[in-house]
């Protein structure tokens, strides 16, 4: 058996506190050094994240999210651990580009080990960990090694609407010890949303 070594030093990734300040609720809240891990694949394997456990300033520890350029999905296999997933569309202008502060579409989804979520082409998303252990996922997104930086954003995901909006629509927060959704006030208009079950707070 051959094995090409070549791009093992660019399976690892990971995203630091100062990575995540941009998207955070509380950008100057306190937080662990790294958020979470990733062993990313390639186009032939899995993609794994392990995301640590935590708190920052009520917000659990997320991935920070992002929108696929394309016509490009992915499957998420919830290994380890409790969280929640977040999917969102955005609603586009005439020219089809998309309106980062309305929403069409909204859902929130509490996963646990053995479930499976499809995230469909056009729905940015994030998961995060709600639980006391860590958290653990495999995709089969595909991951360019063509990368310069195995820690910086792949080139098949669009990042920049999530950073200008500090987030997604909604924050995932811990709240009298449950798990809950807070707005996050920048976005307009929410045309449709599925909170899963989750109450909002203020």
């Amino acid at each position: 058996m051959e094995i090409d070594f070549t791009n093992v030093p660019k399976h690892y990734a990971a995203r630091t506190h100062e990575d995540m300040k941009s998207v955070l609720m509380d950008p100057d809240g306190n937080g662990p050094a790294i958020h979470y891990y990733m062993i990313r694949g390639g186009v032939d394997q899995k993609n794994i994240t392990v995301w640590e456990p935590g708190i920052i300033s009520g917000e659990y520890i997320k991935t920070y999210g992002h929108y696929h350029i394309g016509d490009l999905s992915e499957n998420y296999n919830i290994l380890y651990g409790q969280g929640v997933a977040l999917l969102q569309r955005l609603a586009e202008d005439d020219q089809g580009q998309m309106i980062p502060d309305i929403v069409a579409e909204f859902k929130a989804i509490p996963v646990q080990p053995g479930q499976t979520i499809f995230m469909p082409p056009k729905f940015g998303h994030l998961l995060a960990n709600t639980g006391t252990t860590y958290f653990a996922t495999a995709d089969d997104s595909p991951v360019n090694f063509g990368d310069r930086d195995p820690a910086s954003f792949p080139g098949h995901a669009n990042y920049e609407l999530v950073k200008k909006m500090k987030g997604f629509a909604y924050y995932i927060v811990e709240h009298d010890g449950r798990v809950a959704l807070k707005k996050n006030p920048l976005y307009t208009i929410i045309q449709k949303e599925d909170l899963g079950g989750l109450p909002i707070i203020n």
